[in-house]
């Protein structure tokens, strides 16, 4: 498995392959149509997360020591910030996430180029995911 550092380097050089944002935003909506099905049974208040004017769901469980996360949204574009998040953060250590910096999101221009709204959404995904793998790390 790849590590958070490699993920995101990858990610930064998939979106520096686009020569414009229209691109760019195409990918980020491909990357959410390849989003594994979320059972509707996993969209419960404790798994929504607040900060999203979208509705976004994150499931996570320790699964051999690894956070695994998996995710939904209900509109096209936070649906592949949802993707690109889960590729970068689920199945990897809580100890892992903690000490790795979302650079990437800097890197590839979203502070740049998203709404307010969807800059505080994915900042909302990134805090909730930090604070969960905390609370797995104190608890081992």
């Amino acid at each position: 498995m790849a590590s958070i550092t490699e993920i995101q380097q990858e990610l930064i050089d998939e979106f520096s392959m686009f020569d414009d944002w229209m691109a760019r935003y195409e990918y980020v909506i491909d990357l959410g149509r390849q989003l594994a099905d979320f059972p509707e049974e996993w969209k419960t208040e404790d798994n929504k997360i607040k900060g999203c004017q979208s509705q976004v769901w994150l499931n996570m469980q320790m699964q051999g020591g690894k956070l695994h996360i998996d995710g939904t949204s209900d509109a096209a574009i936070v649906s592949g910030l949802v993707a690109i998040v889960l590729r970068v953060y689920s199945d990897q250590s809580p100890d892992d996430i903690l000490a790795a910096k979302p650079d990437f999101i800097k890197e590839i221009g979203f502070n740049d180029h998203l709404s307010p709204t969807r800059s505080n959404g994915l900042h909302s995904m990134l805090r909730t995911i930090y604070q969960r793998a905390g609370a797995h790390l104190s608890e081992s």
